[in-house]
């Protein structure tokens, strides 16, 4: 990428803002949501246990599938989190929280899908994920701040097999995600380059995306992780995530189906 594209791109994303109609600026609810970001810097500052509590709490009261609640949460302290992994947390967070979707546990008194493991995988994922995006928001609305990860730190489902034998996990507890959280340390981010809503809504039949704002959106993904990351780049980070995906998806498969077979 050449340097007028790359400060072009940079300049983008410094640009963007959340697209709230005026009406609503002043809505609470909307603003946590808005503000929101992956934050990777946190301070030195311990979160008080009832503000987890009440982040873990909103994690409870998430919606699911036929009130199945497929979900998982093991929690960690800085303390317990070395203990288990032998590092710290990742970005020196102070909590840690592994989300995984979790169909052994209603298993014990109710066999939904007996020769579904495709579907029911699925579902767990969808469950577990809108549980923890509502632990990011109810944390974001305490002043605490979280990234998502997937494979920073051995910490998400790229490195589900590690993580069943490290927790103990039974059969149908799948890893997906582990969310970091913490007082935010110095400036906020700056919102990671979206599509916009034209690209990615359609009515009545689907609508291909415009190839050159696909484009604009990759060359901002690429100067921004630059940016963040001057001792990398995006295509390196893209290569170790390749690297890893096909040890996973044998991995995911095994954890799924458990003897390796479907049904």
């Amino acid at each position: 990428m050449g340097p007028l594209r790359f400060i072009s791109s940079i300049l983008r994303i410094l640009a963007g803002r959340p697209q709230v109609p005026p009406s609503l600026k002043d809505n609470q609810l909307l603003n946590v949501i808005m503000r929101r970001r992956s934050v990777r810097r946190f301070a030195d500052c311990e979160i008080p246990d009832d503000v987890f509590a009440a982040i873990l709490e909103a994690g409870r009261l998430a919606p699911s599938t036929v009130n199945l609640q497929t979900w998982t949460f093991a929690t960690f302290k800085a303390e317990t989190w070395r203990n288990a992994f032998n590092r710290p947390i990742p970005f020196k967070g102070k909590r840690a929280v592994i989300v995984m979707g979790d169909t052994h546990r209603g298993g014990i008194v109710l066999d939904v899908f007996p020769y579904s493991p495709l579907v029911e995988y699925t579902i767990a994922v969808m469950n577990a994920s809108l549980a923890a995006m509502n632990m990011n928001l109810a944390a974001e609305a305490l002043g605490v701040s979280s990234v998502m990860l997937s494979e920073t730190g051995r910490s998400g489902f790229l490195d589900a097999e590690y993580l069943k034998q490290t927790l103990q996990l039974p059969d149908g507890v799948i890893p997906l995600m582990t969310i970091v959280f913490g007082y935010p340390r110095g400036a906020y981010p700056p919102m990671p380059p979206k599509l916009p809503l034209q690209q990615i809504c359609f009515e009545d039949k689907y609508r291909e995306a415009e190839r050159t704002v696909m484009e604009s959106w990759l060359s901002q993904m690429v100067a921004g992780y630059k940016a963040s990351y001057p001792l990398s780049s995006f295509d390196a980070q893209l290569q170790l995530y390749k690297s890893k995906i096909s040890q996973a998806e044998a991995n995911l498969k095994n954890m799924i189906f458990y003897d390796g077979e479907a049904p």
